[in-house]
Order: structure tokens, then sequence, then C-alpha cells
């Protein structure tokens, strides 16, 4: 929406290292590649802890894998909220130039409409 060279001062600010990852996790986590290899993670693990008989580093009710899950859902969602937020202020900021813009067509519209009945009625005067 915004060109390089007419953006607001809040878009041409450098991002911190925590805002640039936050929103490389985002992009990533939020991919079908992700959801595929995890899926595929989360498969071979179960399939290993089954199959093998001597050494079960998880056995069934997989306890490490629950704990793993869970830690991960807990550092994902922070991130991405932390992304969602920084999007979100930029939508808002995109979303007043637009009301400031609109605003002023609207003024200028009202302006043209006020030159035309100006206009309008001279000529009706001259018909005369």
């Amino acid at each position: 929406m915004f060109k390089r060279g007419n953006m607001h001062p809040v878009f041409k600010e450098k991002r911190t290292w925590g805002q640039r990852a936050a929103d490389r996790a985002t992009k990533s986590f939020g991919s079908w590649a992700f959801i595929i290899s995890f899926i595929l993670f989360l498969v071979v693990w179960i399939i290993l802890n089954i199959i093998m008989i001597a050494f079960r580093w998880d056995p069934y009710p997989f306890i490490l894998l629950n704990l793993c899950l869970s830690c991960l859902a807990a550092i994902q969602a922070p991130v991405i909220l932390m992304s969602q937020n920084r999007e979100n202020e930029k939508d808002r900021i995109k979303s007043h130039y637009d009301y400031k813009i609109n605003r002023k067509a609207e003024r200028e519209i009202a302006q043209v409409q006020k030159q035309l009945k100006t206009i309008e009625n001279l000529i009706r005067k001259k018909k005369r």
C-alpha cells in the first residue's frame, strides 16, 4: 500500500533484533512446510518409540513429547502475538491515513459541488 518513498516514519524505523526474529518465526510457523514437517516429526517420534524395544526414551503416553509440545506452544504464542501486535499497529496507522484522505476528498468534492452550483446559477442568469 505504501511505497518506499512516502512511508510513515513508523514504517521507516529500523526493527529490533527481537522484532525481526518474531516476524521470521511467525512467517515460518504459519507455513505449510512447518505444519507438514512437524507432523512428520511427531509420526517418526511415535513410531520410533513404539518399535524400539531396547531403548525407549519416551514410552507410550509420550510424556516427553507432550512436554516438548507444551514448551513449543508456550514459546510460539507470545512470539506470534508480538508480530501480530506490530501488524495491527501498522494497520491502525494506515487506516488513520485513509480516513484523513477520505475526509480531504469529501471536502474537495463539496467545494467542487459548490463551484458547480455557482456556475449553474450564473448560466441561468445569462439565459434570462
